[in-house]
This record gives C-alpha cells, sequence and structure tokens, in this order.
C-alpha cells in the first residue's frame, strides 16, 4: 500500500513518518473483500498494510464492548469500549503491535517513542517481546512513580532536558539518522493498529455517534479511517458521526474548529487533570481539523470537574479509568444527542496509572469488637 498525506495528497511509495509538507502521512484505504479469521488482526487481515506478527502478540485487542447504566440518564443506548483491558491498560497496544510488527520485518534493532504514560509502557513491553531495544524518551519533569511502569519491561528510559515539544519532531530525525525506529503518537503503523477499535465496534453494532477522547489525533485518525475503509467496503452503510473530545484546559483543536481557524495553533500554559490527553500542539491537529469539517462530525472540550464526576460514575459501574478516558461520558451532557441514539464511548486507558491523582470513596475504621455494628 502506498502512504497518502491527508493535508496536501503528496503519495509515498517508500514508508515516511511525516510527508515532506510537515503533515503526518496515512496508508491509501483497503476497499478489497476482507479474509474473515479469529483475532482482530486475522479477521481483517487484508486491511493492514503490513503482516502482523501473530507468534508475538500480547492479546491486544478483542475487547469488550459494555453496554452502560448512564445512558438511561440522558435517554441514549449508552456503550463503553473498554481498552482498559489490553496487555499494558491501554488501546496503544493495537498501534505499538503493528508499528512493531513492521520493525522487526524491515530489520531495525531498536526502536523508541516519546511519551510518559500509555505509549512509553506499551512501546517498553512490545519491544521486550519482540527482542528488540527500546529506547523512551520522556520529560525531565517526568515523576519516578509513573517511570516505573515503563521501566520495569527493560527499555532504556531517558529524561530529557529542553524543550519537549520540540521532542517529537527532533526524535524522527535522530532516528533516522541512528537507525532507531521511532513509533510516535501519530506514527502510520499506529493508525492503522486503531483502526482495528472501529472494526470490532462495527462488528457488534452500528452505532450513531462514537465519543474519542483526543490527545495528539492519532486515535480519533485511526478509528474514522476504520469506519471510512468499512463503509468504502461496502461493509457498513452509513458513518457513525465522529465527536473529538478534549479537556478544556488543553483544547486546540477545539478551539481552532470553534473559531473556523484554518490550522490548529499551539496552546500555551495547558492546565488539565486528563494529562494523557494534555498535548497543547498536537502533530496531528490538522488532519483531525480537516476530517471534522469534511464529514460534519464534532468536537468537545470539557470541564476538569465534569471530568471527575465522570471518572467517578464510570467507577461505580465497576470500570476504573484514568481522567482522560472518562472524557466523553463528561461531554454527554453538552452534546445534547438524539433520544434512543447508540453511542459509543471508548475508554482509553486504565486508572492503575493514575493512582496519586484518583477520586476515593470513603474509607472506615472499625475495632472487631464493634464490626457488626458496622455491618448491620
Amino acid at each position: 500500500m502506498k502512504l497518502r498525506c491527508p493535508i496536501c495528497g503528496k503519495t509515498y511509495e517508500e514508508p515516511v513518518q511525516r510527508c515532506e509538507c510537515g503533515e503526518p502521512v496515512e496508508f491509501e484505504p483497503f476497499t478489497g473483500e476482507p479474509y474473515i479469521g479469529k483475532t482482530v488482526w486475522e479477521r481483517f487481515y487484508d486491511f493492514w498494510p503490513v503482516e502482523p506478527a501473530l507468534e508475538l502478540s500480547l492479546g491486544e485487542g478483542d475487547t469488550p464492548l459494555v453496554m452502560s447504566k448512564l445512558g438511561g440518564e440522558f435517554g441514549i443506548r449508552l456503550y463503553l469500549k473498554n481498552e482498559t483491558v489490553n496487555p499494558t491498560w491501554s488501546f496503544k497496544d493495537r498501534g505499538t503491535f503493528l508499528a512493531m510488527s513492521y520493525a522487526l520485518k524491515a530489520g531495525y534493532k531498536t526502536v523508541g517513542t516519546v511519551s510518559t504514560g500509555n505509549m512509553a509502557a506499551s512501546v517498553s513491553a512490545y519491544a521486550s517481546r519482540f527482542g528488540l531495544r527500546a529506547k523512551i524518551l520522556v520529560s525531565e519533569g517526568a515523576s519516578d512513580e509513573k517511570l516505573k511502569a515503563v521501566s520495569i519491561y527493560g527499555g532504556d528510559v531517558i529524561r530529557v532536558r529542553g524543550d519537549y515539544g520540540r521532542l517529537y519532531f527532533e526524535s524522527l530525525k535522530l532516528g533516522e539518522r541512528l537507525g532507531v525506529y521511532f513509533m510516535n503518537s501519530d506514527n502510520p503503523f499506529r493508525i492503522e493498529g486503531y483502526k482495528s477499535i472501529a472494526f470490532e465496534i462495527a462488528e457488534e453494532l452500528t452505532p450513531d455517534y462514537v465519543l474519542i477522547p483526543t490527545s495528539s489525533g492519532g486515535l480519533f485518525r485511526g478509528v474514522a479511517k476504520g469506519f471510512l475503509e468499512l463503509k468504502e467496503s461496502g461493509l457498513i452503510d452509513d458513518l457513525p458521526k465522529l465527536i473529538a473530545v478534549q479537556a478544556a484546559g488543553c483544547s486546540p483543536i477545539c478551539r481552532a474548529f470553534r473559531e473556523e481557524k484554518e490550522k490548529v495553533e499551539r496552546l500555551e500554559n495547558p492546565r488539565t487533570i486528563a494529562k494523557a490527553i494534555a498535548n497543547p500542539y498536537p502533530p496531528s491537529g490538522n488532519a483531525v481539523l480537516k476530517l471534522l469539517r469534511e464529514l460534519d462530525w464534532g468536537c468537545v472540550a470539557v470541564s476538569d470537574e465534569k471530568i471527575r464526576e465522570a471518572q467517578k460514575r464510570l467507577a461505580r459501574e465497576g470500570l476504573f479509568v484514568q481522567p482522560a478516558s472518562a472524557t466523553g461520558i463528561a461531554a454527554l451532557e453538552k452534546l445534547e444527542l438524539p433520544r434512543g441514539a447508540k453511542v459509543v464511548s471508548i475508554l482509553t486507558g486504565s486508572g492503575l496509572r493514575t493512582l496519586k491523582d484518583a477520586p476515593t470513596g470513603e474509607i472506615r475504621e472499625s475495632p472487631l469488637e464493634k464490626l457488626g455494628e458496622w455491618l448491620g
């Protein structure tokens, strides 16, 4: 498959990560007859631009689609795509698996990523699984607690002093020069991996809306590409309306969309508890903006207060997610969706990685002799 720039349209025969115009590239869509198999990688085998290394899979994908009781409050049928059950607790594993399959096939010995959270853990874990070295570049302010869940897998974790915002682009240049394959947030193989979320949703129901926590824009592009390819292949009749959800304290894509700007502009001093989606200058921002406008989709920003509330409400349903994952639920009050609409909210990552800031319930104590009073 060729690579194509979604902004300027230039195509590439050889693997590149970004277009000459500066925007991210993606693979041209598959529109043929799909092969049917067991796992999502086998069932949609023909849709992937690289042969998945199935023998090295950790069981990513095929996550549950759970019907939520919260839907009744909004007069909708609400489903939760629970990505927290992936091997390293987030949706990142889907993209990492395909990107790692490519890196192995292309002969790379070392892979890397720029991340302080879910993606860092995912790349570190899968590099070990694939027998590759990993270079994980993090900001100098990244906490030791957060990095424990990354370094345990054996990758080299490197704190980088300087402008963390530039690191994404600098890593690609250094990787090309040093032979390190960086699979950052909107790597084209990542986008392909995230398509699998759309495929799995479509196997179970035809949604009217899909709510997607949005940071760099890679996940949004992947889910969008998945539904578009399903429609172009004749496997679904209609596209759902995709809604990008951002935190109000860091919502550069929503701001550009609302203000009808041509391009996403850097946001200064972002502040939000949803750190997993706090990207002040999303590398796929312009590509997401283009999709929103061309397909009449939407973008919503939600406050930290509503995010915390949504996180607690999901926990009452037995789902403990990180703040970023709760943004879709937080957005429901603002969206005013039609009664009876089928809505899927993607829960992107587990709350276990953000325990320090997690809301907690009441914890009481009792002497053994008076325990009956508490239990009665």
